[in-house]
């Protein structure tokens, strides 16, 4: 059996302090990995109903694939799992991943993650250390137009992990972001919270449409369904 509880990493970021540890849920009889931002938990292998979602849902909105395949960007990398439900589909043509943390891109090469088969197996997908923020607001973005922009990296929209992101989810964030996108590409959001109505109007404020898809799961910890939110935005 598992030893009980278990440290893999723990370094110090311009952020903060961030840990990647698995513990044994003997009720569950199952391994659990969880990342830490000093006391905060960030994210469960757990609980990866609405990350995996934000990938389904987000291509599905696409529509017919051009020949050489969807260009696609997932904001933040985690523990890979938005990322590695792209790669499941045959008509993403090319995935680049940008993550802020080094030490979280240094967990999938030295495969602390449980994720398998791990995203470096895969020749369409590249890992890129930055800043998805920064980048989305330059006039450079992500090296070209895209398909789609899958972002899963704060809490929800007013939940940050760092103040420097939250003018990103203005209308001119949006509207800088939407440069990014080919027309009729698609910006996805996840959420760790229920849909706020008022947010789904400010993104319609600036794409074409605008609306959100709750995701509800079972929680085995506390025995009972959790609803999350990802929303979706077309150019």
């Amino acid at each position: 059996m598992s030893k009980l509880f278990e440290e893999l990493d723990y370094q110090v970021t311009d952020i903060g302090a961030v840990s990647l540890r698995r513990r044994r849920i003997l009720s569950l009889d199952k391994d659990v990995w969880e990342v830490l931002l000093g006391d905060e938990h960030l994210m469960s292998s757990l609980f990866t109903a609405s990350e995996v979602a934000l990938a389904q849902l987000g291509l599905a909105a696409l529509g017919e694939a051009p020949a050489e395949g969807w260009d696609v960007v997932v904001g933040g990398l985690g523990l890979g799992y938005t990322a590695a439900t792209v790669l499941e589909d045959a008509r993403v043509g090319r995935l680049q991943v940008v993550e802020l943390l080094a030490p979280v891109i240094e967990w999938h090469e030295k495969r602390l993650v449980p994720l398998d088969p791990p995203l470096a197996a895969d020749r369409r997908c590249r890992v890129v250390e930055g800043d998805f923020f920064a980048l989305a607001a330059s006039d450079e973005g992500f090296g070209g137009p895209q398909d789609a922009i899958l972002i899963d990296i704060d809490h929800t929209p007013d939940w940050l992990l760092d103040q420097r992101s939250g003018s990103f989810y203005s209308e001119e964030g949006f509207a800088r972001l939407a440069r990014h996108l080919k027309p009729g590409g698609l910006m996805g959001l996840w959420s760790d919270a229920r849909a706020d109505e008022a947010f789904v109007a400010r993104m319609a404020k600036v794409f074409s449409n605008a609306w959100s898809e709750p995701v509800t799961f079972h929680n085995p910890l506390q025995d009972k369904p959790f609803t999350q939110t990802v929303y979706l935005a077309r150019t």
